[in-house]
């Protein structure tokens, strides 16, 4: 028997030969568009843009820091500023009604003087001259008086004989009327006489007038604050009279000169209260009293203002004539009430939503460290405080006057204000 191959179990339904198949083509991939890449980074830049954004505010929050001041009691006074010198309460122009030379001085500053006092003296010289001469002038006039009464006697006989031997024919119509004649005469001379008299008296008196006037004295009491004169100087009086003191009366007793705005005049009366203060004790505060309202305006540059007297006690001489003095009239003032500062009624948080008070004017107030706001009346306000006159605010509460944002980790505290 022929050796052959012994067929092994399931060949017959596997062939012994591998059959290769020819592979499938390959499919073509299209690329993706540069487009699309494009879009897909700027997405991603996006999304790393966000996230580093909201990191960074978690990070570092801001935090708002509230100023806050306490509402209290106290006064609300409203003011008047005005810029004033100081001057005695009445001054006297001491000067002269004669032309002369100064021979004698004995006044100086800060003389106390009396009424009556010398404090000057012109040469009297020619004034005596004109007064002695006037004298002479009135004894002449005098001696004619006394000549002309003779006179009259004697005419006054004469008329009597004539008038005696007129009707016996004794002497003519002629001779009587002249005697007649001459006795009218000599009685309108002594009348005449007299009236000349009277007349040389006058320039007598006139003449003794400025003789006096070359003695200044002082018409009060007070004390002499400025000398315009020195020994040996000329005064002329001939077309204005000079100054040569003037007098306070009583240094005690000074009044400021305020000029007040036309704007603020309306508002100030008489017997308002004032204060002011003086570059030479800038921490000394004086006070005092309106006592006159001038209604002469002062225009100057077109700007009007009224001059406002206020009085004041200088018992101890502090005060000193020609001091500026920085005044404050007080118009209208309550005391004892409820009050805020101005930046309270002026101050609107920017960080609360819709932070708009309910109608009128309003605060805010930190309760619980949380602003709220408080709708409030208004009254009286100044430069400094306004006060309440109705809401539901009361003394201790913290009246919000500003805000400050600072980067910071924990919520909104207040703060006190200053």
């Amino acid at each position: 028997m022929s050796e052959s191959t012994v067929p092994k179990p399931d060949d017959h339904k596997i062939s012994s030969k591998l059959v290769s198949f020819p592979a499938p083509p390959p499919s073509k991939v299209m690329p993706a568009p540069k487009s699309h890449w494009r879009l897909v980074g700027l997405a991603a830049l996006l999304v790393f843009a966000v996230a580093g954004a909201i990191w960074w505010a978690l990070s570092s929050r801001n935090t708002v820091d509230y100023v806050s001041v306490p509402v209290a009691k106290g006064p609300v006074t409203r003011t008047v500023t005005a810029t004033g010198t100081v001057n005695p309460e009445l001054t006297i122009i001491v000067g002269t009604a004669v032309s002369g030379i100064i021979k004698e001085l004995s006044c100086d500053y800060n003389t106390e003087v009396k009424k009556g006092q010398v404090c000057a003296k012109i040469d009297p010289r020619p004034y005596q001259s004109v007064v002695d001469e006037n004298a002479a002038n009135l004894a002449v006039a005098k001696a004619q008086l006394e000549k002309d009464k003779a006179n009259l006697t004697y005419v006054q006989l004469a008329l009597g004989r004539a008038a005696t031997l007129l009707p016996s024919h004794a002497v003519s119509q002629d001779a009587y009327d002249s005697a007649k004649s001459n006795y009218d005469q000599a009685l309108a001379q002594i009348t005449f006489d007299e009236a000349t008299i009277q007349q040389r008296q006058a320039s007598l008196d006139a003449a003794h007038v400025n003789l006096d006037y070359t003695s200044i004295v002082s018409p009060v009491d007070g004390t002499v604050v400025s000398r315009n004169v020195t020994m040996g100087q000329t005064v002329a009086a001939s077309f204005q009279t000079p100054t040569l003191f003037l007098i306070a009366t009583d240094l005690t007793r000074m009044v400021v000169d305020a000029s007040v705005s036309e704007s603020d005049i309306g508002g100030i009366k008489l017997g308002n209260k004032a204060t002011f203060t003086v570059d030479a004790y800038p921490k000394r505060t004086f006070a005092g009293t309106v006592t006159q309202v001038r209604q002469s305006p002062q225009t100057v540059q077109n700007v009007v203002t009224y001059d406002v007297v206020i009085g004041v006690t200088n018992s101890d001489l502090t005060l000193m004539p020609g001091m500026t003095a920085a005044s404050r009239i007080v118009i209208d003032q309550r005391v004892d009430v409820i009050r805020v500062p101005n930046q309270a009624i002026r101050y609107s948080p920017k960080a609360v939503a819709g932070a708009v008070h309910s109608g009128g004017s309003g605060i805010w107030v930190l309760r619980d460290g949380t602003p709220m706001p408080i709708p409030v009346v208004t009254g009286l306000d100044d430069d400094s405080f306004t006060e309440i006159v109705s809401g539901d605010v009361k003394p201790g509460d913290l009246a919000i006057t500003a805000e400050q944002v600072a980067a910071a980790k924990k919520t909104a505290t207040p703060r006190l204000g200053p």
